[in-house]
Formats: structure tokens, C-alpha cells, sequence
């Protein structure tokens, strides 16, 4: 099948419009049609039904799709990986982070990776918003969530979710919640990102628990834009936080800070190392990919 073809599939599909995913790959909307039809007529399947108004991708579209995403991911690294000369990993990686997994976690991995590769060195830039590639100048970036322009390339490096904290001195002071409802009493430390406030705290049960799935608006007398303030705020015992597990992992491994309604938790939620093509995807990159991968999995583990 036509390489080409199957990244058309995997914008439309990803972005519900032909003549959208077309102009993202500098092509006709009649070319992208006929390349579709082309890839359906292999596959002896229809991936997307058609109508004037709206495209919508089939059951074995569906199918298709996680399968062709695998491929596309596995091609891509076999290209990459003929750049390795000698499997000697060498250059620069410009890399974005966000604020609070960059200062608590990632530091330390960054020193052990090249340590091991003492040719290897890396650009850090740390914050909590969408970076431009190209006027923040990074590679890459690891991100939470998913993508919203399907045209970058996504490994995903950890699935965690979002859990309530809170400093013992916080607990022993003012009481644990008993109840998403309670929560409306407590002080909770807001994140606001690209001006929207995070103050809407969708709650779902965790894995055996009984509890019913709840949405909550929450109020705070602190927001900051700066998730690591959260984390900094909450371990001073200033209020109740929801972050990342992943985040907190060190401070909820060690006491410093505990879970609140443990039985209550976000939807999954994934962590990304993004590029902004295929082209950035270098043997450095596939090598970061795969060090960050086991030293999640580690934590999360712990």
C-alpha cells in the first residue's frame, strides 16, 4: 500500500474533513478522494461513509485505523534507525517540558541518559503551554493529552491520571473530604492554562469502586498558571489539589503529601513525546523515547 495513502487515512480521520486533511498534505481534495477510494479498493472495506455534509469513519474504518497508526509509527522508526551509524548517539535535542514533571522528575533522568551518552546534549525548556516548534525553537515536547493537530508525530511514553492531594498538615487542620460534594467546602489550588481556568473537576470512580461518577466546580482563593506552584502550594497545606499522579508521585510515595477520596480519580490520561514531523524523529529521539518510557513505567510502579 502506498505510505502516502495511509497518513491521508490517518488525518481524515483524525480531523473528519477530506479537503482539510488535503490541504495538510499539499494535495487536491480530488486527489485525497481518489486516494481514499484507491486505499478502499485494496482493502476490499469502506472506511468512511460520505455525505454532503458530513464524513464519518465506518466500524472497520475504526479497526483499520489503530492498525495503520502501528505501521505508520513502526516504518517511521526503521527510517529513523538508518541514521544510527554504529549505534553512536550524538547532537543536540531541544526539548519542552511541562513545569512541574521538568523541575521534579525529568531533571534527573536527563543526567543519567547523557552520562551515558556523553556526546549527547539537550536544550531544556520548561512551561505548561502548547509549544510553536518553530518560534520556541524546540524538537520536541512532552505533553499530557491529546493531540490537537494530527499532522506531528506522538510516542507515547506513560498513562496516568489525574488524583486529589493534600498536605497530613492540610488534613489534620480543616479535615478530609468525606464526598466529591465536600469538596465545595475546601480550598482548591487552581491551574489556569491559555486563560481557561480548570476549576470544573470531573470525577470518575477508580478501578472497584462503587462511588458514581461526579463534576464539580471548585473554588479557590490561589491560581497560578505555573502547575509546579500547585504542586508547591499544596505541599505547604494551602488546599487540595488534582494533578497527575505521575506528578505527585514522589511526594505521595514518601507522606508528603496523601490522597484524598482515593477511590475517586480523572479519565486516563496520556503522556506524549510530540514531534513536529517525521523528519525530527532522529535515533536520539527513538533512544529518549524509549529511557523515558521504562523510567515512567518504573514510577508509576513504585
Amino acid at each position: 500500500m502506498n505510505t502516502d495513502d495511509l497518513q491521508l487515512f490517518v488525518h481524515t480521520a483524525d480531523i473528519g474533513s477530506i479537503t482539510r486533511a488535503a490541504q495538510q498534505m499539499d494535495l487536491t481534495p480530488a486527489a485525497a478522494s481518489a486516494a481514499l477510494k484507491r486505499l478502499e479498493k485494496q482493502l476490499q472495506a469502506q472506511l468512511f461513509i460520505r455525505s454532503t455534509r458530513q464524513l464519518r469513519i465506518t466500524e472497520e474504518g475504526e479497526r483499520f485505523l489503530m492498525y495503520c497508526r502501528k505501521a505508520l509509527t513502526v516504518l517511521e522508526e526503521g527510517r529513523a534507525s538508518l541514521g544510527n551509524s554504529g549505534g553512536k548517539i550524538a547532537g543536540e535535542l531541544r526539548l519542552s517540558a511541562p513545569s512541574d514533571l521538568g523541575r521534579n522528575i525529568l531533571l534527573g533522568w536527563l543526567d543519567e541518559i547523557m552520562s551515558l551518552h556523553p556526546e549527547l546534549s539537550i536544550s531544556l525548556t520548561l512551561g505548561d503551554s502548547l509549544s510553536d516548534f518553530y518560534l520556541d525553537r524546540v524538537d520536541l515536547a512532552i505533553r499530557y493529552g491529546n493531540l490537537a493537530d494530527s499532522s506531528r508525530i506522538a510516542f507515547k511514553l506513560a498513562t496516568t491520571e489525574r488524583v486529589l492531594c493534600a498536605s497530613p498538615d492540610y488534613i489534620a487542620r480543616f479535615g478530609a473530604p468525606e464526598n466529591a460534594q465536600a469538596l465545595l467546602q475546601h480550598n482548591c489550588l487552581l491551574f489556569q492554562l491559555s486563560g481557561r481556568l480548570n476549576d470544573i473537576w470531573e470525577l470518575v470512580p477508580a478501578k472497584g469502586s462503587e462511588h458514581k461518577a461526579e463534576k464539580i466546580r471548585v473554588t479557590s482563593n490561589r491560581t497560578t498558571n505555573d502547575a509546579d506552584v500547585v504542586r508547591r502550594w499544596t505541599i505547604a497545606g494551602k488546599g487540595i489539589s488534582f494533578k497527575a499522579r505521575l506528578d505527585m508521585s514522589n511526594e505521595l510515595r514518601n507522606g508528603t503529601l496523601v490522597r484524598v477520596l482515593p477511590e475517586l480519580q480523572s479519565h486516563p490520561i496520556e503522556l506524549n513525546l510530540v514531534c513536529p514531523s517525521r523528519r525530527q524523529v532522529t535515533p536520539a529521539v527513538l533512544l529518549l523515547r524509549d529511557f523515558l518510557r521504562q523510567k515512567f513505567a518504573q514510577q508509576l510502579a513504585q
